[in-house]
Order: structure tokens, then sequence, then C-alpha cells
């Protein structure tokens, strides 16, 4: 079969090779899937850089979410157990760990529903307690973790702020639904949001970027609402004044999603559902901006490391070369 596979760290166009390599095996309680479509996520860049929390073994291959197909024909969203990622043509993973996958969605579209939705649905629900009415603000809005967050959010009857880079993603933030948009580069993010909340600022910040979007957070937070931090995005992790925190009375809350797996994986299939049941009925759908061949996974996943993406990039191996839409 046809795998990406990393040798050495680095960027992921100069450390991606695309090989023939032996279909991996599966080991006791795994599956070999057939992969359907593999979603970017930033995870992946990470790992090809050495920078992510979880180091597999070199060589690897990237891929931590896809939708695949089981040897009896069931389409399946799983995380790959790596180092055999999803950028292949076949990946295993945990049998006990599989979800189906929604039968509202493509093959792309369930790929993109699982990391980037349940780290939303346990940010915004399980850790924020975001309420109906309650003013959310969403950084890097017109990603595919933060397009995910806004979704949601305006499910959930939120208002939603979106916090976007460039005329373009804020024109995506907008068609994703929502109610105000700032953009970063030509707005002063801190006056934006006083003035859209009246200066009171948001209930619940959705920050995967860190660094200045945290620092512009603690300006905006409303008193005891809550931000909360999945990632660094943007590069520089914050170090965050509690003093601040004490004085304006707002809470600082963690999200590693990962966690749930083996902490209470119950949970994960109670999102799954609400998920599922959210997908039916139209209120959240992933945004795939673009679907690569597996050709093209080492520059679509390089695009996604230089965040010049909106929404979700997915690989899918059935497309030709030059196929992608």
């Amino acid at each position: 079969m046809q795998a990406w596979q990393v040798h050495e760290l680095g960027e992921p166009s100069e450390v991606m090779r695309l090989q023939d390599v032996q279909a991996p095996t599966p080991g006791d309680g795994q599956v070999l899937l057939k992969v359907r479509a593999a979603n970017i996520n930033f995870p992946d860049v990470l790992m090809a850089r050495g920078h992510y929390q979880v180091r597999p073994p070199l060589p690897f291959t990237p891929g931590v979410e896809i939708c695949g197909e089981t040897e009896d024909g069931r389409r399946v969203l799983a995380n790959p157990a790596l180092p055999y990622g999803g950028f292949a043509e076949y990946a295993v993973a945990d049998a006990a760990a599989l979800l189906p996958a929604p039968d509202s969605l493509d093959d792309a579209e369930a790929a993109a529903l699982h990391i980037g939705y349940q780290t939303g649905w346990f940010g915004l629900h399980r850790r924020a307690r975001l309420e109906a009415g309650e003013t959310l603000l969403v950084h890097a809005a017109a990603g595919g973790v933060g397009s995910a967050a806004v979704q949601l959010g305006k499910a959930a009857g939120a208002t939603v702020i979106g916090v976007v880079g460039g005329a373009e993603k804020a024109a995506v933030a907008r068609e994703l639904g929502c109610d105000v948009v700032v953009d970063r580069k030509s707005e002063d993010v801190v006056a934006a949001v006083k003035e859209a909340t009246g200066g009171r600022g948001a209930d619940v910040i959705y920050d995967p970027v860190g660094g200045d979007a945290y620092t512009q957070s603690t300006k905006v937070v409303a008193f005891e609402g809550r931000i909360v931090v999945v990632g660094f995005a943007g590069g520089s992790i914050p170090s965050p004044a509690l003093n601040h925190a004490l004085v304006k009375n707002y809470s600082i809350l963690g999200l590693h999603w990962g966690l749930y797996n083996t902490k209470n994986p119950k949970l994960v299939l109670h999102c799954h559902e609400q998920l599922t049941e959210l997908a039916a009925r139209g209120a959240v759908k992933p945004l795939v901006s673009e679907r690569v061949p597996l050709g093209e996974a080492a520059a679509a996943v390089q695009r996604v490391a230089d965040g010049v993406t909106t929404g979700r990039v997915v690989v899918v191996p059935s497309l030709a070369n030059g196929a992608a839409a």
C-alpha cells in the first residue's frame, strides 16, 4: 500500500515522504481499516516537527483522525493507532474505540466530525457549561477547530463572536453563522468585542491559539466568564497572571480531549451521539474546504501548518492526483 512516512523531524512538506510499504498488521484488540478519508489536524503538524505530546517512533505515518471502512463494510470514525496513521491507504485502530460514521455526512465530512467537534462539545458544554443567551467568543473562528465551536455555540443558543485573520476568513466566519466577526488584521480586537457586548465582554472564550489571542481574551472576558484553553496554534504558550483572574473573577479552563478516551470513554460515546443528532438535523456540518488526493497530503499538511486554510482539509485516498476540489 501507499503511505506517507516521517523519517526525520521538521516541516511537513520537507519530512513527509510517500512510500510503498506493507499494510500494518492489527495487534490485540485492533482492526485494519481501509481509509476512506483522513482529516488534517494541527497535531499532525506538531508531530512532524516533534513538538507534540505524543511522539511516535520514527518512521511513522501521521493522520490522527479518519473515516474508515471495516472488513465487513461498515463506515466508522477512528483515531488510528500510531505509528500507523491515517495518511495511507490502510490504518489500524482500537476496535473498542470505533464510532459509527453519521449517515447524514459524506466520508470527508464524517472524518472531520470527530476530534474538532468532540473538543468543541467538551469545551463548551462539559467544561464551560455554556448556556443559551450567553455570548461566546471564538478565536480562529474560520479554522477547523474554531468553525466547529462556532456551529456548536449557535446550536446551543449563544451569541457568537468570531475572531479571524483576513477578509477571506471573515467571509467564512459569517457564512458559519457568527453574529459578529472581528478581523484581527484590520481591527482592534479588544475594542471591537467591548463595543459588540456593550462593554460587558464574552461569557465564554474558546481559544485554540494562545499567545496574543489569550492576552486579548483576558481583557474581554465578562464577570464570571470562562476562558477555555484548547491549544497553542499561534506558537507561544501564555503564562497567565492569576492575580488578574482573581481581580476580574473569571475562570481559566484547560481542555485535553484525548484524556476522556482513557478517563471516561463513555462520555466520548455520549458526545458522539449528541453530535450525530446535531448533524442529522443540520445544526452542525463540518466545513470541508478542500478534498485532496493521497499524493498531495504533504503539501496540504504544510498549508495547515502555515495557517492559510479555512475549515478542514481532508485527504481522500480514492481521489486521483490533481483531482482536489
